[in-house]
């Protein structure tokens, strides 16, 4: 049976410490949890700015749900396109500034049906190394020739675009790397692309609402405003609830209308998700304590870690890699946390290169101090 050879892969997993589970939660998203009918102090959520439980949210969703139903019934070129869909996109591009917007069910296949429709066979990606799989994945569909540059290294992406001569050429990045918490240097990204005619894709994932002036991201974070650039984030982050955008030039959004497959070949999300995150955005705009809030937590938190055995990445992001080494130390410094009642991951290869093992604290504007300070003390136990 062709069954055993999965059954040896799984065992072969399971040996060098890859062995995947899911954990159950019981719980609203948030800062105190249970998993598992455990309680649990949470550091491993992307619920940066504590809305994903908020009452107003819930109370839109609600509200969404009363006027246009649970399921969007088509996909949005059919008949499943509403008011709010119609709405969001238009209030989103106004946040980051772009002419436009277009909404997608997850940032996965918004990165899939927008590399996917700006670039083909005679094209060239850029991609710099530690991009998030959903780039990778979309990059190697495209049927472009793909050129991955050292992680945010804008001296070797240089070399590389000197070297294309012809074609469409189009840079994607991380704008803040999901398992090490940086920021790529997107206005030497973006000079390069002003010099060698080509796009640039952000995505910004992990830096919508917790970056520049009022959340609006990474764009308003370096004060850059091109054409050149197509932004995509996710809403399921920061914002709270679910689905992800891109927003760009009028004739990019066009184009993706007609070309990105993700967006045409499923069905639409529920309208009443866009109700939700339209209160989101008032919320991120208006609510700066969050983010204010996160910035003495992560100032905190890294004090705080100084003369431990493992490394803390060097990050100003919620993203506090913890970098431990090997898969087996990895899990078992989260065991030992999760025994005493505190949750964060071990984030192991593929997810990240070999030897590299970290444990990924992520902090949440819904944190207090004495939260940070008891994963502090606990660490400090554990390590010695």
């Amino acid at each position: 049976m062709p069954f055993s050879k999965l059954k040896t892969e799984l065992d072969e997993r399971a040996a060098q410490g890859l062995l995947r589970r899911r954990r159950t939660l019981a719980t609203p998203q948030g800062v105190h949890i249970a998993v598992d009918g455990k309680p649990y102090l949470s550091f491993c959520s992307n619920d940066y700015l504590g809305l994903a439980n908020h009452p107003k949210l819930i109370e839109a969703l609600q509200q969404g749900a009363q006027n246009f139903g649970v399921g969007s019934g088509a996909s949005h070129l059919v008949s499943g396109h509403f008011d709010a869909h119609h709405e969001l996109e238009q209030t989103l591009a106004q946040f980051v500034g772009k002419p436009a917007a277009l909404s997608f069910s997850t940032g996965y296949m918004a990165n899939l049906g927008a590399v996917q429709a700006l670039v083909g066979r005679g094209d060239t990606v850029f991609a710099d190394k530690l991009n998030h799989a959903s780039l990778n994945d979309a990059m190697q569909l495209s049927r472009a020739e793909v050129k991955r540059y050292r992680h945010n290294d804008v001296a070797h992406l240089a070399e590389m675009l000197a070297q294309t001569k012809s074609g469409r050429k189009l840079i994607i990045t991380d704008a803040v790397f999901s398992m090490d918490g940086d920021i790529a240097p997107v206005s030497e990204l973006l000079a390069l692309c002003e010099q060698n005619d080509a796009w640039l894709l952000i995505d910004d994932a992990h830096g919508f609402g917790v970056l520049g002036e009022g959340g609006r991201g990474a764009m308003s974070h370096f004060k850059l405003n091109s054409p050149r650039i197509i932004y995509m984030a996710t809403l399921g982050k920061a914002a709270g609830v679910a689905g992800a955008f891109v927003a760009a030039e009028q004739v990019v959004i066009d184009t993706l209308l007609q070309a990105a497959r993700s967006y045409i070949y499923t069905t639409a999300s529920p309208p009443a998700l866009s109700v939700a995150v339209l209160a989101s955005l008032k919320l991120i705009r208006e609510e700066d304590w969050r983010r204010e809030r996160l910035q003495q937590l992560i100032t905190q938190l890294r004090a705080g870690m100084r003369n431990l055995p493992w490394q803390l990445m060097e990050s100003s992001t919620p993203v506090q890699p913890l970098m431990v080494g090997s898969n087996e130390a990895a899990l078992s410094l989260s065991e030992g946390l999760r025994e005493r009642g505190i949750w964060v991951p071990a984030i192991r290869p593929p997810t990240v290169p070999q030897g590299t093992a970290r444990l990924r604290i992520t902090l949440s504007a819904a944190h207090e101090q004495k939260d940070v300070d008891e994963l502090i003390g606990t660490l400090h136990e554990l390590a010695h």
